[in-house]
Order: structure tokens, then sequence, then C-alpha cells
């Protein structure tokens, strides 16, 4: 299996930190856009990732392909996205496990399927036929949950390590959201990461969630806690060539506090190689 070259350790790329990208050059192996805030004729936010693309590497995530829903494949985002894939040329295209609306409806959220032979089937099919209209494999990540369908058959990590063997893509391993659906639906995170092939798994995401007591919302305005540090060493262990990243989207910190986090990523990546070679 052809995996893309491994990049190191990224961030989101975020607008309130274009100038300060720009400006300090920081220690940044790559960069991750949200795809579809790109996916316009034109104005600041493109030339912006022009000028940054130029230096850095670029993955685009997307949060609107609704792998899941029962719409048609919307053909007018893939040709928007096709167009933004041949400017940009990111090493990688993400997306979600989630349906974002039905019936023409647009939602505005990563919602929950159920994990089902039929819901398998429907979600490989469009899988293989988004990945044959853009001609590249495409990487699918595991979202959070707050809610479960009493009629799934399967267990969510059996669906995800089906799912991406039969549609023979790859994986974006969300650590935080591992653990914030563990948490949500009480089963123990490593239980998830063990059972998934961790040969597909090109990336990490890491994130920081809110902690309402009852239950976790992930909402990337967070640090990331302690717990999620301690499940991405196991997750590091179980997939040492992934790519990893910090995720922030709102309740923006300084800079330095994102690069802080690399630090720690990377020197708890650091540990796990050295007990290794030990």
């Amino acid at each position: 299996m052809n995996m893309p070259a491994p990049l190191g350790y990224g961030l989101g790329l975020r607008p309130v930190y274009y100038d300060e990208i720009l400006e300090t050059r920081p220690p940044v192996d790559w960069f991750e856009i949200i795809s579809e805030n790109y996916m316009v004729p034109g104005g600041r936010p493109l030339a912006m990732l022009d000028r940054i693309r130029a230096d850095w590497p670029i993955v685009m995530h997307g949060v609107a392909m609704s792998l899941a829903s029962t719409d048609p494949l919307d053909m007018n985002y893939l040709r928007d996205l096709a167009a933004l894939i041949d400017r940009v040329q990111p090493a990688w295209v993400s997306d979600h496990i989630a349906w974002t609306g039905v019936h023409g409806a647009t939602l505005h959220d990563l919602l929950p399927i159920p994990f089902t032979r039929e819901a398998l089937d429907h979600v490989v099919e469009r899988i293989q036929r988004v990945q044959d209209f853009l001609k590249r494999r495409l990487v699918i990540e595991n979202a959070s949950t707050y809610v479960a369908f009493t009629g799934s058959e399967m267990t969510e990590w059996e669906f995800v390590r089906e799912l991406v063997q039969r549609a023979d893509c790859l994986l974006l391993l969300d650590v935080n959201n591992i653990f914030v659906s563990g948490f949500n639906h009480g089963y123990d995170p490593m239980t998830f990461l063990d059972a998934v092939p961790a040969e597909r798994v090109v990336q990490f995401h890491m994130a920081g969630h809110t902690d309402n007591g009852t239950h976790r919302i992930d909402t990337h305005d967070q640090p990331v806690c302690d717990e999620v540090w301690a499940l991405y060493e196991a997750a590091r262990r179980r997939c040492p060539q992934a790519s990893a990243m910090i995720e922030r989207d709102d309740n923006f910190p300084p800079f330095s506090e994102l690069l802080a986090e690399l630090a720690r990523m990377r020197a708890i990546d650091a540990r796990v190689k050295g007990r290794e070679a030990a």
C-alpha cells in the first residue's frame, strides 16, 4: 500500500495567525486548512494561503462532504474541491465519517450514524465514488459523538476498521475524538485504539475539549488535556509513521502556546522512540 510521506508536526492554519506565521517563520513542519474556507473565487484567505503554501506543505481537511448522508453527493461541491486541490497540491485530502445535512438542508455539524451493515455499505460506496472523481485516496476521520443508535450492529471501531479496508482509503485518527466519545459512551478509548488498522493511519488530530461533567464536547477551544496526551503516546506507539498536528478553532491563545503543544508532542515522540530503541 502506497502511503503519503510523513510530514512531521503541524498546526491548523487559522486567519488570526496569518501575519505572525509569515513574519516569524515558526518551527512548524506543515499546515492543515479547512477546505471550505478556501473554496472561494478570491480574497485575502486565498492570497494568504498562496503565500504560506509556497514555503510549507499543506493538507486539506473538509467538514462538508457529508459522506454518510442519504442525499446524492454534491457534485458542485466536489468540482470546487477538485479545483482547490489543483491549486494547493495538498499532501492529502480528508473529511469525516459523518453526515452534515439531508433533504437539501445543511445543518453545519458532524452528525452521528448507526453502525450497521447498511450504513457501512452506503458510506463505502460514496467514498469510492469520491475517490474515483478526485483521482486520489481520501483520508477519513473518526468524529466525536454524543448519542448512539440502539440499532447499531457493531462497535464504532469495528465499523471504522472495515470501512477503511473496503473503501481502500486512509485514516485520520482524531485522538481527542476517541477520548471524548469513549467518555460519552462509556468505553475504554484504548479498546478503540487497539482495533485501529495502524498501517492506514497517516495523521493524528490533537485538540482540546469542554468537560461538562456528565459529558464532553469536542470544542477545539482549550489546550489538550493530560488524559488525551497520554492517549496520544499510546497512539504514537501503534502508529509511528503518522504525521501529527494541533487543532484550535476558538478562544485562540498566543501562537507561542500552540508551539509549546507541538514541542510537547515532539518530546513524547522522542520518549517513545527512545524506549523502543532501548
